[in-house]
């Protein structure tokens, strides 16, 4: 297992490879544990506002610590990669989150990922590494500050100055050493309280603390159980995911289309009226999101959600 810095390669080397793949950022940390967040994570637990979602309970220590996720982590490589559309649903209808427009952004990411990893073993010889793509205890926003990417904003999600929100995050561990970044210790909201007040759930509370179990995205994808009577009409149209607090954030401004083919929606599906969602089979189902994160909530659970939205009284 390599444990030392080769004259091959370095960070500068890492970057410039990340960017050929068509990540829009990379930055490295070192892997190491993250105190700072052990008390705020458990508190976060302890008040209930993972909902449903028990997995968060589990894992606690590899969660603050890489190194207990693989041994012989030294460096935490983080990529974002670029969903923005270049064009968006029409307003009238049911809406999808930007990000499940098209293909699996865990399949596209970790495949890049991959291919990043293989460049690492071929510039430095064999190396211990595993790629994690939102689906592994490992916090993705608090590494990328610590690579100085961005700065979770007061909706949790991480900013990035002039490019925005709309990224999704990668996890490179890796045995190799490199120099590291220099971490991004600084917000940059200021004042600004646009994505709390747009909150139609109520789902940001003050201090950048997010309610999993109010918010939207929670509703229409975690939440297994019938959506609480008192989240009826207040969820947007939204039926997987939700973009609220992105679309109102200043920072967004500066957000540029993707150019990533396979992020394409299929045909008709920006165009699709709330009747033709209501009216939706399974096979068209299966048609439209055979690629997408959207199968994962199953024709069933859309459906459910659909039928949630359309009963507003």
């Amino acid at each position: 297992m390599n444990m030392y810095t080769p004259n091959s390669i370095n960070t500068t080397i890492i970057k410039e490879e990340a960017r050929r793949l068509g990540f829009s950022s990379c930055g490295v940390a070192r892997a190491d544990f993250l105190k700072e967040e052990a008390e705020v994570f458990e508190s976060w637990l302890k008040s209930g506002y993972h909902g449903e979602m028990a997995y968060m309970e589990q894992n606690f220590d590899k969660r603050l610590d890489p190194r207990k996720l693989m041994e012989g982590a030294r460096s935490v490589i983080v990529v974002s990669y670029n969903y923005f559309p270049p064009k968006r649903q029409r307003k009238d209808t049911y809406q999808l989150a930007k990000y499940a427009y098209g293909a699996d952004y865990h399949d596209i990411v970790k495949g890049k990922l991959r291919a990043l990893a293989e460049f690492l073993e071929q510039k430095a010889g064999p190396l211990r590494q595993r790629v994690f793509v939102d689906t592994a205890p490992i916090m993705e926003k608090v590494w990328a500050e610590r690579a100085g990417l961005g700065w979770r904003g007061k909706h949790s999600i991480l900013i990035q100055k002039r490019k925005g929100s709309y990224f999704s995050l990668g996890i490179l561990l890796t045995s190799l050493e490199v120099e590291f970044d220099t971490p991004f210790q600084t917000t940059h909201c200021g004042t600004c309280n646009l994505c709390v007040e747009a909150c139609p759930t109520e789902a940001i509370l003050p201090g950048g603390v997010l309610r999993a179990d109010r918010c939207i995205s929670y509703l229409n994808t975690e939440l297994k159980q019938e959506i609480p009577e008192e989240f009826r009409g207040r969820m947007r149209d939204y039926i997987f995911g939700c973009d609220i607090c992105q679309n109102v954030c200043p920072w967004n401004r500066f957000a540029l289309p993707h150019n990533e083919p396979e992020y394409l929606p299929p045909g008709g599906l920006l165009h699709m009226s709330k009747k033709e969602w209501e009216e939706m089979n399974v096979q068209v189902f299966r048609q439209l999101f055979k690629k997408s994160a959207v199968k994962r909530r199953k024709y069933s659970g859309l459906m459910r959600v659909i039928d949630f939205q359309k009963k507003i009284k």
